[in-house]
């Protein structure tokens, strides 16, 4: 029996218990385009499915609304996928396994994927309806946004009729997004040479941090594993003589890192070794106290490695993930409280011989934007790396003039007796790309009340999903 049955709305609900049913993390996607084609043609509904796997369906006009302008309902159909370290869970072949705690929707041990599976059962319930009012729809749903938007930078415009567009990806009930950082995905890759291990070897361990969504959440400050790691080994360096080897960490660039390890190879003098990591847990630890109160670093004897990275290599990681910056850059000065320009390391891995610092940047003005993605640049060739910006995508910048706004905000006027909140917000949206493949477009987002997306802890306000889905449907009852 579903944990969803008492709640409303049934029929979106149970859409969305159908899609965490389906492996859809970002490049896993076939599965669930296949389903939304097949869920399009059981309808008698036209429907694309692209080369990219992105899902156009379009649903005619309601009686009295066959005339009126076509609205473009769109979201995403992937999700991160990001599990606790003793979670047993395969994201390539399981299903979520659903809770309900207090009235919010949780997953256990994994992330949710209301980000952005709720845009998709939105989108299907009004596709499923005969009984909804409503203008022409072109459902757009989008592949790999959550890895640089690929799916929407493939999206053609010549498949659309409408140019307003109803985008379905942002996490607080009555505020409406109207702009949104550009963002890159970037990645440093450091040459690893080897030598032969001789010594005390230790595994480091940083866990404990809450992690979260790197663009929403990175006004927090919390810690990020990645970079506490970094200090960690720093300090270590100033007393002790040690190798390295085996540094991992994070698992999305996107998200920011709650775990990270190394293996640290200690040649001659230990003395005071683990009074010293307490020390640095304790100092670390209390800076980051009000919004990391479970950050711990372990320390374990492992058998020696036979080989780790050599000297060079050894100074070279522990710089390079010292000194490479991370966490807001800049405040907008126009929009108070709002992060204009940031950088999230999200994922330290090795591969092909190479250690791999891979982050998400971002910035509301597209200069700064390029200012950090050359700043890494230049520290990440200064240690011998190489670097490479493997996405990048616009902003969206503010409409001084809106009609879909306007409307956005009588009807919640009308609804409410109260004016919504207009905002702007430092995480990346497929607006900006989107207003490039579609031209004139007037576009607005809204969703539901989500909570620590991109890690374990994601869960969704039922409440909020009912809300915000019978104001949808009144906008576009308004849309005549």
């Amino acid at each position: 029996m579903s944990v969803l049955n008492q709640y409303e709305p049934k029929k979106v609900l149970s859409l969305f218990e159908e899609l965490t049913k389906i492996p859809r993390g970002s490049g896993n996607e076939k599965a669930v385009s296949d389903y939304l084609k097949n869920f399009a043609e059981a309808r008698n509904l036209e429907v694309i499915q692209d080369e990219v796997m992105n899902i156009i369906i379009k649903k005619p006009g309601t009686p009295g609304y066959e005339s009126s302008k076509p609205v473009i309902i769109q979201g995403h159909m992937d999700m991160v996928d990001e599990k606790n370290n003793d979670t047993v869970h395969d994201f390539k072949n399981d299903p979520l396994k659903l809770r309900v705690v207090d009235n919010y929707l949780y997953a256990t041990g994994t992330t949710l994927g209301a980000d952005n599976g709720i845009a998709v059962a939105y989108a299907l319930a009004l596709l499923d309806s005969d009984d909804i009012p409503h203008p022409p729809l072109e459902v757009l749903i989008t592949v790999e946004e959550e890895t640089g938007m690929l799916g929407a930078a493939a999206v053609e415009g010549r498949h659309f009729d409408g140019r307003m567009l109803i985008n379905i990806d942002s996490e607080e009930e009555g505020t409406f997004l109207v702009s949104c950082a550009g963002g890159a995905r970037q990645t440093v890759r450091l040459p690893l040479k080897y030598t032969h291990c001789e010594g005390f070897a230790y595994m480091l361990n940083i866990s404990g941090l809450k992690g979260g969504h790197s663009g929403i959440d990175i006004n927090k400050e919390r810690g990020n594993s990645n970079v506490l790691l970094g200090r960690t080994l720093r300090i270590l360096s100033h007393k002790y003589d040690f190798l390295i080897t085996a540094l991992h960490g994070g698992s999305k660039n996107n998200a920011i890192p709650r775990e990270a390890e190394a293996v640290v190879i200690f040649r001659g003098n230990i003395d005071g070794l683990l009074k010293e990591v307490a020390e640095i847990e304790t100092t670390l630890g209390s800076e980051i106290d009000t919004q990391d109160d479970d950050f711990n670093i372990t320390f374990t004897r492992i058998e020696t490695p036979e080989k780790c990275y050599d000297e060079d290599t050894t100074k070279k990681a522990v710089s390079m993930l010292f000194a490479l910056p991370n966490g807001v850059i800049s405040m907008s000065q126009d929009i108070k409280g709002l992060v204009e320009t940031s950088l999230n390391l999200g994922v330290l891995h090795e591969s092909d011989d190479h250690l791999h610092f891979d982050f998400a940047v971002r910035s509301s003005v597209g200069s700064r934007k390029e200012m950090v993605l050359d700043k890494v640049k230049v520290i990440g060739e200064t240690y011998g790396a190489e670097v490479e910006i493997t996405s990048s995508y616009p902003e969206w910048k503010y409409a001084k003039e809106s009609v879909l706004r306007d409307t956005f905000i009588k009807v919640y006027e009308d609804k409410y007796g109260k004016t919504p909140k207009i905002e702007a917000i430092h995480a990346g949206l497929e607006c900006g790309i989107l207003a490039g493949r579609i031209s004139d477009l007037d576009m607005i987002s809204l969703g539901p009340n989500l909570f620590d997306v991109h890690t374990p802890n994601e869960h969704m306000d039922l409440a909020s999903v009912k809300n915000v889905y019978e104001y949808l449907l009144e906008v576009l009852k308004h849309m005549k």
